[in-house]
């Protein structure tokens, strides 16, 4: 067959096909519009309701996604991208076993062969430099991420703050451990879920100091615009530690709202101001709760939870509303 007919051919084949798929789009009764029900799996004439074909297969998922972070798990073409791998997931790794799948051991020539692939494909990804900066960093993300009861969205978040500051030069002469909790810590506090430094110092592997110097540093040269920590972030955590009601919880808000009007809560550290708010609701709404039961929860000492204690109690006595509502 010469090349003229067979174009030929196929342009026949092509318009075959379209007459074909012209003749579906128009109902046989009515000539009226077809519709699809992806539903039922039924295509149905929209004027007069004949059913021209049922039972169509459905090409799509059986399972249902209802946000595009669900969707993208549920795909099967292989794990989803993640920023807390320093290859995000895409690389290609050669396994190190000289076997194949049947567990056969490989010829003398072919495991030469798999040695010389394995090297290749070591030296051909892209910046090692980079890659063995940000795999212990990412490692110690995740880690700390855990311990601390953080979710993915935020680890994801702390790996992006690490790769922009590894992107500006800004961990030469730092340790990554220390970038690597700066970037976690201010990741936290973007997320509207913030951890204390008391918990940071607990899980990270440098010192407070250091780290709050660092995240200092980042904040300033990256500009993430963290803005101050706002003391009820730490109440619904606070309040199911100490396995108090919800009464308690919603009392304490009213006073931190109350403190808030009055302008207490500027210059003081957020987590005493929520102890004792939690501890006032306590005691206002005759639910036994020691100073020392708060203190352990949130790392604030009973001096400091006694010295806030009136300032909140008299915050709620000057605003009406506040009192109106305990």
């Amino acid at each position: 067959m010469n090349t003229t007919q067979k174009s030929l051919r196929e342009r026949e084949s092509a318009e075959s096909e379209t007459e074909a798929t012209e003749s579906v789009q128009q109902c046989p009764e009515c000539e009226g519009t077809l519709a699809r029900d992806e539903e039922r799996g039924e295509t149905v004439c929209e004027d007069c309701g004949l059913v021209v074909d049922e039972e169509q297969i459905d090409p799509g998922p059986e399972w249902r996604a209802y946000d595009a972070q669900d969707r993208e798990q549920k795909r099967r073409v292989g794990p989803p991208k993640t920023k807390l791998m320093h290859d995000e997931g895409l690389s290609t790794t050669i396994d190190w076993r000289d076997t194949d799948t049947n567990g056969r051991v490989l010829s003398s020539r072919k495991r030469k062969q798999m040695h010389r692939l394995r090297r290749l494909d070591n030296t051909s990804k892209a910046n090692p430099s980079r890659a063995r900066t940000l795999q212990p960093a990412l490692k110690e993300i995740s880690r700390m991420g855990s311990a601390l009861g953080l979710p993915s969205h935020v680890r994801e978040t702390a790996s992006v703050i690490f790769r922009r500051a590894l992107d500006e030069d800004l961990v030469r002469g730092r340790s990554i451990e220390g970038v690597s909790t700066a970037a976690l810590y201010a990741a936290a506090r973007k997320a509207n879920v913030p951890r204390t430094t008391d918990e940071m110092e607990r899980v990270c592997r440098v010192g407070v100091k250091e780290f709050q110097r660092t995240y200092r540093y980042l904040n300033r040269e990256l500009g993430l615009e963290v803005r101050p920590v706002d003391p009820g972030t730490y109440i619904d955590r606070f309040i199911s530690d100490l396995g108090l009601s919800t009464e308690v919880e919603r009392c304490a808000r009213t006073l931190l709202d109350a403190a808030k009007a009055q302008g207490l809560h500027s210059g003081k550290k957020p987590t005493s101001l929520a102890a004792a708010a939690i501890y006032a609701a306590g005691v206002l709404t005759n639910e036994k709760v020691t100073q020392e039961e708060v203190s352990e929860v949130t790392d604030v000492t009973k001096v400091t939870i006694r010295k806030r204690y009136p300032e909140l109690v008299e915050a709620v006595d000057m605003d009406e509303t506040a009192c109106a509502s305990l």
